[in-house]
């Protein structure tokens, strides 16, 4: 049985908590990181190293050396919480790929330190709630890719049999026809480059073509858009109802009052709030969808 915690440990311990995760420290660790973009930037620079490369060396070590200590203080501070938060997994492991020595074989390492940039995503509430938005609506996107898949396995046999003979740079077997597609899809010189030289040789080609490309870059993909707003729209409401009422903002009074006047600017707020719900079907829903989405990244940078 481990032995109880003496009071200054614990003291100390919520003292370096409480410093790590107050604001001052995050807007500093969030300036670092973006200072230490710059340099690892200016390192590219033959120009830049030339003139001042062993104070951008000097920087970027002593940034990677800020960036150990927060976590090693993250660790004694939080305790467990550190183990239950997969942001600190994400810092740690960024800042670990930094410690590699990038010598020898391991010398790949040393194009890999680029990637602390990405304690920005991290170390900002906002970025954090985006890929969390992101992260809830992989499930819908999968449905949407599988969907993806079996048109593009359609189409590639398709346009194997009815093209391959005539042009098998571009059609001579299922892998070229996907990777022909695709670039179809993108719309990459699709009419020029591909469908036309096509259309010379079968004229009635554009039905097979126009289809394709009508369901794949304009419905299909369209989904991947619709399921990732409506994703961060989910994800920015529920962050919403169990986000604490910040200092300084004004709150109801308690009691029956309070309530009845909480409950009415409540009321007011959500008939006026734009929702698929309240809106007419088409056009306007997708509109909505679009103004939530904005009002969620309106919400302040580092709130």
């Amino acid at each position: 049985m481990a032995a109880p915690e003496s009071a200054p440990c614990k003291g100390l311990r919520a003292g370096i908590r409480t410093f790590i995760e107050s604001r001052p420290a995050q807007h500093a660790i969030t300036a670092l990181i973006v200072i230490n973009a710059a340099v690892l930037a200016l390192e590219t620079s033959p120009a830049a190293m030339a003139a001042a490369g062993g104070v951008l060396q000097l920087a970027d070590r002593v940034i990677l050396a800020v960036f150990v200590v927060e976590i090693l203080l993250k660790v004694f501070g939080q305790r467990c919480d550190f183990i239950r938060d997969p942001w600190n997994y994400f810092d740690t492991l960024v800042v670990g790929i930094a410690l590699v020595p990038a010598a020898g074989s391991m010398s790949v390492m040393r194009a890999l330190r680029i990637l602390r940039v990405l304690r920005l995503i991290s170390a900002v509430p906002s970025l954090r709630r985006v890929v969390g938005a992101l992260l809830h609506a992989v499930p819908g996107m999968g449905s949407v890719l599988m969907l993806l898949l079996v048109v593009y396995f359609v189409f590639s046999v398709m346009a194997t049999n009815l093209f391959g003979a005539r042009f098998p740079e571009w059609f001579g077997n299922i892998g070229s026809s996907a990777y022909t597609l695709f670039q179809v899809m993108t719309l990459e010189s699709w009419s020029m480059g591909i469908v036309r030289p096509v259309m010379e040789v079968y004229p009635h080609a554009w039905v097979f073509f126009v289809p394709f490309i009508l369901v794949t870059s304009f419905a299909v993909l369209n989904l991947f858009i619709g399921i990732i707003v409506d994703a961060v729209q989910a994800h920015g409401h529920r962050e919403e109802r169990h986000e604490p009422p910040r200092p300084g903002r004004r709150t109801h009074e308690r009691g029956p009052a309070g309530r009845a006047a909480g409950a009415a600017q409540g009321g007011s707020r959500a008939e006026t709030q734009l929702t698929p719900g309240n809106a007419p079907f088409g056009r306007k829903v997708i509109a909505c969808r679009y103004v939530n989405l904005l009002a969620f990244w309106n919400q302040p940078l580092l709130s």
